[in-house]
């Protein structure tokens, strides 16, 4: 395998996929992989869905590219289908998650600019938080292991301890622009926020002049059993991202606003070449539509929590190895106990034809087509168990 020419910016594993089939991937040699992290959570719907291949080709037939220097009826549907779902006012379109954080971050500030506020431009985040990898999004996120060799980054972030009520009084001040959080954190290792503090932290903005931002970059899109993670939480922001699994694989993110903030970025302000794309944009309505037809909340809720139930089986089972899964929907983490390792039972994993992911704090991270089945889970989690006992036991001699 002969990679050569790609810069070296990626852990990739051993492997050359060149086809997919609903929740597998096949590689060059013809094995099928069953996926459990689905692209990082972004193929919902599964690989090479034929509804979505057909809305690409027919869109790529008819028009690739506009500019957003006019209209175009992909991205205009689109807008009025989030934001109907949503209840939100307006839709900004762009290519990816980090962009979709670098919008709201961007919009929270200047709609204080323009209310007189200007020192009203601090953005308060959460220890165990990941934005994105651009400046100002990774200066949002915790982890200094992420912003080695980055420095200097965009200043006014400011951080809280994730799930502690009792700090955000503190946190939340006059100089705050908006606090950015996600409802279920994905690579710290699957984390999700408490209700009680989600409801805290809305309480708080609203009191004291700050805008609520949720992260739903890859939280949202259905995989915690609803369209948009804030109504699975049942807190709901002034602005939402989300990006990831809305293309089903093809690139696009969106910031949807409260109708307040539909006039606080103007002409000028922010923009995206490829943002909002017909393709993508097709392919995103089509993503939409297919769901419904399947009732597809329905399906993750059921199937996640067979796969909750069958994860905390495997807990009970390997207490020595194994700690009890963190998660909601089909977003789920396993931490794993020492001297087990995520990422070597990820590599013993796809050895036997399935791919899992990892994340902070030693956790195998569950994030598959929301299509997937209880069977499919089964398989899983029998292979997690088989792998984690083999070493496991072979660590213990």
């Amino acid at each position: 395998m002969n990679e050569s020419a790609l810069l070296a910016n990626y852990s990739r594993a051993p492997v050359r996929f060149v086809a997919g089939d609903g929740c597998y991937l096949i590689d060059e040699n013809g094995r099928r992989y069953l996926d459990a992290i689905a692209g990082i959570a972004v193929c919902a719907l599964g690989h090479a869905h034929p509804g979505i291949a057909e809305a690409v080709a027919r869109q790529a037939r008819q028009l690739v590219h506009a500019s957003n220097l006019y209209y175009h009826e992909p991205s205009g549907e689109l807008a009025r289908e989030l934001t109907r779902r949503s209840g939100f006012a307006r839709a900004f379109f762009c290519n990816s998650g980090t962009e979709a954080n670098e919008a709201a971050i961007k919009l929270a500030r200047k709609a204080a600019y323009r209310r007189g506020e200007r020192e009203r431009n601090r953005i308060l985040a959460f220890s165990g938080g990941f934005h994105g990898r651009t400046l100002g999004a990774l200066a949002a996120t915790a982890n200094p292991e992420y912003k080695v060799g980055f420095a200097p980054l965009p200043e006014g972030f400011g951080w809280a301890p994730f799930n502690d009520l009792a700090a955000l009084d503190a946190a939340i001040d006059e100089r705050t622009a908006a606090c950015i959080i996600e409802p279920v954190q994905g690579e710290s290792g699957v984390h999700p926020a408490r209700e009680e503090v989600l409801h805290e932290l809305r309480r708080l903005c609203s009191e004291r002049g700050a805008l609520l931002i949720f992260d739903e970059v890859q939280c949202g899109m259905g995989r915690l059993g609803d369209l948009f993670a804030f109504q699975s939480v049942g807190v709901r922001p002034d602005l939402l991202t989300m990006a990831k699994a809305l293309g089903n694989g093809l690139p696009i993110g969106a910031m949807l606003v409260d109708g307040s903030l539909a006039d606080a970025l103007q002409p000028g302000d922010h923009g995206s070449t490829f943002g909002g794309s017909p393709v993508s944009a097709a392919a995103a309505l089509a993503h939409l539509c297919i769901r419904d037809e399947l009732d597809l909340d329905t399906h993750v809720r059921e199937v996640g929590a067979h796969a909750m139930t069958k994860l905390a089986a495997l807990a009970r089972a390997l207490p020595s190895f194994v700690e009890p899964p963190r998660g909601r929907g089909l977003l789920l983490g396993l931490p794993l106990r020492e001297p087990v390792r995520a990422a070597a039972v990820a590599d013993a994993l796809r050895e036997q034809g399935i791919l899992v992911g990892t994340a902070g704090g030693n956790t195998l991270r569950v994030a598959p087509p929301l299509i997937v089945s209880t069977e499919e889970i089964d398989r899983l989690v029998d292979a997690i168990g088989s792998v984690v006992a083999g070493m496991g036991a072979h660590a213990t001699k």
